[in-house]
């Protein structure tokens, strides 16, 4: 059994040299046999028809070695059988993946198999399925071998009746499945779909039983921040690729930038465009990329944002509009990962609690602020909870309230009522350990949270009335707003760094009142801020520079 490995901890040094990242085949012949197949056949909407062969830069024709030179003739077992491949716009995904299936059809030998390609629209589905299509349309003993019925985006094999089909998508369209091959077309629109990870379970079922099988997930980056299946590939594919994972099963293929280029802001640089476009020259044009890249950097902000996400794969992280809370721009610098609620119990010497949200479709947000009783530091930590109604309510960010459910940051209750007991435990966590101030402690939007402050002031709870106050929200929140905004970006309020509360922040945005800013959910639509609001309120209060319940008493001698 040969030895191989799939990890590519120096990629960016390739990529700054413009090496190939892709592994070596491990059985050269399967691969040279592979690819001459693949090099014949044809690019139809290209000027002149040209074939691969004639038009391909030689990242492809490493794809085509790796992914065909995984298969172990004498054994008939495919050793490598995931493929993670992402890469820019423009760079002939849909073509080459196209091209790739075709060649694995014609390769075929089990009688009745079937080959998918996995795409999230019907749009997403033409753009793999036409160049496949055209390319056996367009060569006679192809046209004479293959069968294409376009009405089902199906072609089959006239000989062993394999298939490959084209499919939009969805757990009635893959359930049953028992693909020996399988593309993933545009992960990233897979990872807003809730339902994504047991559809790709369905689909990829026959693996299985199909030792010869393969999947590849082939995808553009996201202009949101990576949710989902997409951003579980992603994570799973760069510790493949950094050898943190060792899984000899899993190449990882991704243009991207070295982290070192994305903190430094290098990657946002038109010259550096090249390093991760491995089809400069060839589908990808220069001087497009160069007066696309001037447009969207006039129109600035999202604008940009989006064009370097599609054409340079610059990963989002906090979606900074232009209408963001100026706090955003300093939030992923004020960070201390060794915060927990643990750790702000330990190092401060008050603490007190911030509450938002609730509604059954609703998160409902708590935010403890505690002052370090060293630097006077305020040190932040949230969390959230949320019914299991608002997966079906809110299916546009369901698959990020997993992702943060994973995380350990959101807790799905089934039972209302199981959020605010809790809420409750962990207020009466602060409170045990002397840090919650006498009176004023608990900040609450006085708006659906009754039944937060029934359950506090219970026999059991023994929390005074006076402890609790009713936060002002609109327009008398904005002293809290800006008194946020400033600790952030002086380094005075540190947070956990927890991809939720990135998430919320990314999600706030400001309305001018007069003298006043405004932060409400209104403005910020379905996207959910409630961990954020729940932290203003936690700052209305540190701000009135309160003192612990259990802090000794200060005697002031009068000379």
């Amino acid at each position: 059994m040969p030895e191989w490995t799939t990890a590519c901890p120096d990629w960016a040094v390739r990529l700054r040299a413009g090496e190939s990242i892709i592994p070596p085949p491990i059985f050269p012949d399967q691969a040279e046999h592979a690819l001459a197949i693949f090099k014949q056949l044809k690019i139809v909407d290209a000027p002149g028809s040209p074939t691969f062969g004639e038009s391909c830069a030689e990242w492809v024709f490493d794809l085509v070695r790796c992914i065909f030179g995984a298969y172990d003739a004498e054994s008939g077992r495919r050793l490598i059988v995931e493929f993670f491949v992402l890469l820019p716009k423009k760079n002939s995904k849909s073509t080459v993946a196209a091209g790739i299936m075709l060649t694995a059809l014609i390769l075929n030998w089990r009688q009745s198999a079937e080959f998918s390609v996995l795409a999230p629209t019907v749009e997403v589905a033409n753009n793999a399925y036409t160049p496949a299509r055209d390319m056996v349309q367009k060569d006679d003993e192809l046209d004479a071998l293959m069968h294409v019925q376009s009405h089902v985006k199906t072609i089959t094999h006239r000989e062993s009746n394999a298939i490959l089909k084209v499919l939009a998508a969805d757990q009635n369209t893959v359930g049953g499945k028992k693909a020996v091959g399988t593309l993933v077309d545009e992960l990233h629109l897979f990872g807003k779909m809730p339902s994504a990870e047991n559809m790709f379970r369905e689909a990829l079922g026959g693996l299985a039983s199909r030792p010869e099988g393969f999947v590849i997930w082939l995808t553009t980056q996201s202009d949101e921040p990576p949710a989902g299946v997409f951003k579980q590939k992603l994570d799973y594919a760069r510790k493949v690729r950094d050898g943190e994972i060792v899984d000899p099963a899993f190449v990882p293929i991704i243009f991207e930038h070295p982290p070192e280029m994305v903190a430094s802001g290098d990657c946002l640089l038109l010259e550096n465009m090249a390093m991760v476009n491995p089809n400069m020259g060839f589908s990808v044009d220069q001087s497009f990329l160069e007066r696309e890249f001037s447009k969207a950097n006039l129109s600035g902000g999202e604008s940009f944002r989006g064009f370097m996400a599609k054409h340079a794969n610059v990963e989002i992280g906090l979606n900074l509009r232009s209408d963001r809370w100026a706090g955003a721009d300093f939030w992923e610098a004020a960070v201390d990962k060794t915060i927990t609620l643990e750790s702000i119990i330990e190092r401060s010497d008050v603490a007190v609690v911030g509450i938002d949200g609730g509604g059954l479709d609703d998160m409902l947000g708590l935010a403890v602020l505690g002052r370090d009783r060293e630097t006077g530091q305020w040190l932040l930590w949230c969390h959230a909870w949320v019914h299991e109604i608002a997966l079906e309510r809110r299916k546009e960010i369901a698959p990020r309230l997993l992702d943060f459910q994973k995380q350990g940051d959101l807790t799905i209750v089934k039972r209302p009522g199981d959020d605010v007991m809790a809420v409750a435990d962990r207020i009466c966590q602060v409170r045990d350990a002397g840090l919650l101030p006498e009176v004023k402690g608990i900040g609450v939007d006085a708006a659906g949270i009754g039944a937060i402050v029934d359950e506090l002031i219970t026999e059991e709870r023994d929390i005074d009335m006076t402890q609790i106050v009713a936060i002002s929200q609109g327009y008398k929140l904005n002293g809290a707003i800006k008194d946020t905004e400033r600790k952030v970006a002086g380094g005075e309020l540190l947070h956990a760094g927890r991809p939720m509360m990135a998430w919320c922040v990314g999600n706030a945005r400001i309305e001018d009142k007069g003298n006043a800013i405004l932060i409400t959910k209104q403005a910020s639509g379905k996207a959910k801020i409630d961990p954020l609001m729940a932290a203003f309120c936690a700052v209305s209060l540190m701000a009135l520079n309160p003192a612990g319940a259990a802090a000794p008493e200060i005697h002031v001698l009068d000379f």
